[in-house]
């Protein structure tokens, strides 16, 4: 499975800087193949200075060696190995009016001193991070996470779109990091799932991810837009920060296993403010973004 899926995303990394690229019209990905000690190793690609994309990154990676200690009190496990390879990205785009939109897409296998796998599971999810509420956007993204999702059951998405709202939540904010999407982790198999059920499942939502995002990215990057609303769209990048570096899971896992630091915070946007007790005007299309994030919407 794990060489099923690693070459499963080395094909959809493909697909997705060809077609970000594409909307962009001027920069290149620039790819990093790199190795880890450790053992394994992945591919980055990240893109800078375009003229719609500021800054993104698209990497996989696969990953091996015996899990750290700090990582095996986490999981509650005893002295075991791991396996780990995944897809993981993040578009910053340089117009305020187009959102931020992250992926990721992951599976893990844990092994006794024998060798012999004694769990296994997927993970992953996309979530969008808009700096100015288009609600025909939002409605959008979410209607392709629920087809992605009823494809292989009908209480997914409803499920999956909660867990979403819960996990991308910055607590010490008390607000969304964004608009939410899809979250899940720990799909084992069961007795109505078996592993490649949960395999074609994931898939089904990478294969999801362009016509998710494209179509909103195009309908926004060429809007007109000041300067104040620049800076509004770097102080809520703060806020973005704050979560990959306080919260994220994906983030403290690629810390704490000696992950490649480029790799790891390639989803850091390039400009960024914290303004001392900023709020934005009441009434305005900032406050009304802020309300949202307070309080989860239904978007279908």
């Amino acid at each position: 499975m794990k060489n099923q899926f690693y070459s499963y995303i080395k094909d959809l990394q493909n697909q997705i800087t060809k077609g970000l690229e594409k909307v962009d019209g001027k920069a290149q990905f620039k790819e990093d193949v790199w190795k880890r000690s450790e053992g394994g190793g992945g591919r980055s690609r990240i893109l800078e200075n375009g003229f719609v994309i500021e800054k993104g990154g698209v990497n996989i990676s696969q990953v091996h060696g015996s899990l750290p200690e700090s990582m095996q009190a986490y999981f509650k496990v005893g002295d075991v190995a791991f396996s780990a390879c995944g897809l993981s990205l993040v578009i910053h785009p340089k117009n305020p009016m187009a959102p931020t939109v992250h992926a990721n897409y992951r599976y893990f296998e844990m092994y006794d001193k024998s060798g012999k796998c004694i769990d296994q599971w997927f993970g992953g999810g996309l979530d969008l991070t808009p700096y100015y509420l288009f609600e025909e956007d939002a409605k959008h993204f979410h209607k392709q996470c629920k087809q992605a999702c009823d494809e292989h059951h009908t209480e997914f998405y409803s499920d999956f779109k909660d867990k979403c709202d819960s996990y991308f939540y910055n607590a010490h904010r008390d607000e969304a990091r964004g608009i939410g999407g899809l979250f899940f982790d720990y799909l084992r198999a069961d007795k109505v799932f078996s592993i490649s059920d949960r395999y074609n499942f994931v898939s089904s939502v990478g294969d999801s991810f362009l016509e998710a995002y494209l179509p909103i990215l195009n309908r926004r990057k060429d809007l007109p837009y000041t300067s104040d609303q620049r800076n509004w769209q770097e102080i809520r990048r703060g806020r973005y920060v704050e979560f990959n570096l306080v919260h994220d899971k994906g983030t403290l896992f690629g810390l704490k296993t000696n992950g490649r630091i480029e790799s790891v915070l390639m989803s850091l946007p390039p400009n960024v403010q914290w303004r001392y007790d900023y709020h934005p005007e009441k009434e305005s299309e900032e406050a009304k973004l802020i309300s949202i994030l307070k309080n989860p919407v239904s978007w279908i």
